[in-house]
């Protein structure tokens, strides 16, 4: 009996009329309520005929015409002179106190105020002359100054601010830190959700000489005091009366703090040197600008001005220093690579809902749209837990960028939604899918090239997929991408067959964001794509399949780690070489494939290596009822996994309930279970849900590679994996050593007695 005794369930393809439907939708990660379904689409002539006369999307133009040639960000010009701030390197001189001496610089340091040689090239994008935060700052203003930078909703209106009205109000609170006493090379902590506030305090902190230092909102107030106090913390900016409470508790501890700024609601109390966004921003007219510019005009591009902490589950976080040329060069390199358009020709659009704290965030949303004048709009603070959606629907991004978990809430919603039509109906969704896959993958395989589309396949994309990607709010959509945690090939070609190819990215904080991409014309499924022109990679001691850990090399690999000398030198090699504790390898394309983790990868009792990442995901695909699977077996005599149950997530809480999803529920009634729950469900409980998911871990068993890397125990937890429950990180990625503690006894359980694979109880095929 197998999972996927059911036909395929059918995609939902709502046509969403504007205004956007109900905001109250909850679904974590939520693609809104999409309530119609493909069914709704008849499939005959006059249809075809009626839809033939809509205006031509912008992601379908590639059909017609070749991909326009790319218009370059044009990193190079001459900032205005902001005061006396003219500090462009290259053709424009700068003062001799400035240069930059390569000499006597390494490629690294720990040191906060340390300066570290740039690895430039005699030729192609890494020989860009290097520039600060506000030399790129100054150039945006300068080419799309009237071109909206920032947007966000206040009630039902959205707001808005253009590049020229941005760049003062950064430099109104640069002049505002300044005026609390920031100290050049201390931090400046930002404790919130996604807003413009975010943003301007961010970029202030790097032009008023701090450190821009974004905090975790899930940090308890023992990890938002390790941070503040790691990076010297002079100011925080938290975002509401909740976070607030976590720096009240810990601001004793402090001794550098300074001030605390609020930048949402009203404040509840009042005390010193607490001060609200308003009464902050009023500060800094105080302040005369010659003040500011002289410390802007002291900025060279190989100093830090940026910190991101690691999650810290394997010990205390690092603080990753960045430099001005960390950000500006990455932002220059990797939107030359995806093609991103300048704002005078065609803007660029995003929403901005992942942590800020993290790198891909700010890459994304700050630096990558600062370079080509593109406009940012905020999400609301419950974007994962539901109105996400909504947001995508009402600025309809020209690129998303999607951690694995959206990604895969919003195929289960798709899912969920086509389970519920009628027989013709998903005759309909299924042929259109399978179109879609077919033509897509053979696209894929001609590496883009154009050639006369199917005619059934220019059918399903007016009948279809026009629709599903309106009701999803990628209708403008030419790049989505996914990072941050492995994405399974189920979901890549879910997406895929309804014309959405959704394109992996792979890097890390201390590669500043983005190593390898792929695009449009060279992408492969479950690759992470091809290394950014200007970079390098190198696979390191290299096994007979060519598996190694894979190395970075270029201007966006890190300073150091700040006050961490010994965990620098681990991370980078004599050479300079950034070792990133992945394992992969190379196709004869140069595609990168991840194939495991070294901290992850798993010893047994005999000496194997197993990497757990492709096994666990096997396990995902071949039964749809899990959400996420751990695989136990370090230093053990054999394998063993952790599973849990797809299940409803708490709006509010973001925590994992009892209740299944949809989907979940479709697929046990196909099992014959009457399962709604996942404690009806878990231990076993369920014996038709429990003999189909061991058939489809007997099918995974079946393409091992050698008897160590069967799974021979297993269980499912009374509760999914989640980020208030500290098994998720805040990208959703596992947090293995946290689970391990979490689900001790569990994990001894398995191995109390080992049972061979011959015991009645735990029957496996034969090799």
């Amino acid at each position: 009996m197998h999972l996927t005794v059911c036909e395929p369930v059918a995609m939902s393809a709502a046509v969403v009329m504007d205004p956007p439907g109900d905001v109250g939708y909850q679904q974590s990660c939520g693609t809104g309520d999409i309530t119609a379904s493909l069914e709704d689409v008849t499939v005959s002539e006059s249809a075809a005929n009626s839809e033939s006369s809509e205006e031509e999307l912008p992601c379908e133009r590639e059909e017609e015409a070749q991909t326009p040639a790319v218009s370059d960000p044009d990193p190079a010009e001459t900032p205005a002179t902001i005061g006396d701030a003219q500090t462009q390197p290259g053709p424009v001189p700068r003062p001799a106190s400035l240069a930059l001496p390569t000499s006597d610089l390494q490629l690294w340091t720990s040191r906060r105020e340390g300066e570290v040689k740039l690895r430039m090239s005699e030729s192609g994008p890494a020989s860009e002359p290097p520039i600060t935060i506000h030399q790129m700052f100054i150039s945006a203003v300068e080419r799309f100054g009237k071109y909206t930078a920032l947007g966000w909703k206040e009630g039902e209106q959205w707001r808005t601010l253009n590049y020229e009205d941005y760049y003062q109000q950064c430099r109104t609170a640069a002049k505002s830190f300044l005026k609390l006493g920031l100290e050049s090379y201390h931090g400046v902590g930002i404790l919130g959700f996604n807003s413009a506030e975010w943003f301007i305090a961010d970029i202030a902190a790097i032009l008023a000489g701090g450190f821009a230092v974004g905090i975790y909102t899930t940090n308890s107030a023992e990890a938002c005091q390790y941070v503040a106090e790691n990076c010297q913390a002079n100011i925080l900016v938290v975002e509401n009366h909740k976070q607030l409470q976590k720096i009240l508790q810990i601001q004793d501890k402090l001794p550098h703090l300074k001030a605390i700024i609020q930048y949402k609601d009203a404040l509840k109390e009042k005390r010193p040197n607490l001060f609200t966004w308003a009464e902050f921003m009023e500060m800094g007219k105080e302040v005369p600008d010659a003040q500011l510019d002289d410390i802007i005009a002291s900025q060279k591009p190989n100093q830090c001005c940026t910190l991101i902490y690691t999650s810290g589950t394997t010990g205390q976080p690092k603080g990753v220093m960045l430099s001005h040329d960390n950000l500006t060069w990455t932002a220059y390199a990797t939107g030359r690579n995806v093609r991103l358009t300048n704002a005078t020709e065609a803007q660029e659009v995003v929403v901005s809902y992942l942590p800020l704290s993290h790198i891909a965030a700010q890459m994304i949303d700050i630096w990558l749209t600062m370079k080509v004048g593109g406009a940012a709009y905020f999400a609301q603070p419950d974007a994962l837990k539901g109105s996400l959606a909504n947001t995508l629907r009402e600025v309809r991004p020209t690129a998303f960028m999607g951690v694995p978990r959206v990604w895969e809430k919003m195929q289960e919603k798709m899912k969920s939604v086509g389970a519920k039509s009628s027989t013709v109906r998903r005759k309909v969704a299924a042929w259109a899918k399978d179109v879609g896959l077919h033509t897509n993958l053979s696209k894929m395989q001609r590496n883009g090239a154009t050639s006369r589309t199917p005619l059934n396949y220019r059918l399903a994309k007016k009948l279809v997929f026009r629709k599903v990607r309106k009701a999803l709010g990628l209708d403008r959509c030419t790049k989505c991408y996914t990072g941050a945690a492995p994405i399974t090939k189920d979901t890549l070609e879910f997406f895929l067959s309804l014309d959405i190819p959704v394109y992996e990215l792979y890097g890390m904080s201390e590669s500043t964001g983005p190593h390898t991409i792929s695009l449009p014309d060279a992408f492969r499924l479950t690759s992470c794509g091809k290394v950014i022109p200007g970079c390098e990679t190198k696979i390191f001691r290299p096994d007979e399949e060519g598996n190694g850990e894979i190395c970075f090399w270029g201007r966006h690999v890190f300073m150091g780690y700040l006050n961490m000398p010994d965990k620098t030198e681990e991370a980078l090699d004599s050479e300079g070489w950034l070792h990133s504790g992945d394992l992969g390898k190379h196709d004869n394309q140069d595609f990168l494939f991840i194939t495991g983790r070294i901290k992850e990868l798993i010893i047994t009792a005999g000496g194997e290596n197993i990497p757990p990442v492709p096994i666990e995901d096997a396990v995902k695909e071949a039964v749809p009822l899990i959400s996420n699977a751990m695989l136990i077996g370090d230093k053990r005599k054999f394998l063993s996994m952790l599973l849990t149950i797809k299940c409803q997530v708490n709006g509010d809480t973001g925590a994992p309930e009892d209740e299944l999803t949809e989907e979940a529920v479709h697929i046990c009634r196909c099992l014959s279970s009457n399962a709604t729950r996942v404690s009806e469900i878990a231990g076993g409980r369920d014996r038709s849900v429990h003999a189909a998911i061991q058939e489809g871990i007997n099918r995974v068993n079946e393409g091992a590679t050698s008897n160590a890397q069967r799974i021979q125990k297993w269980t499912v937890l009374e509760r999914d994996f989640s980020i208030p429950g500290g098994e998720l990180g805040p990208t959703m990625k596992l947090k293995r050593p946290v689970v391990m503690k979490m689900y001790k006894e569990q994990i001894e359980n398995f191995y109390k007695e080992v049972v061979t694979p011959t015991t009645p109880d735990n029957p496996l095929p034969p090799k």
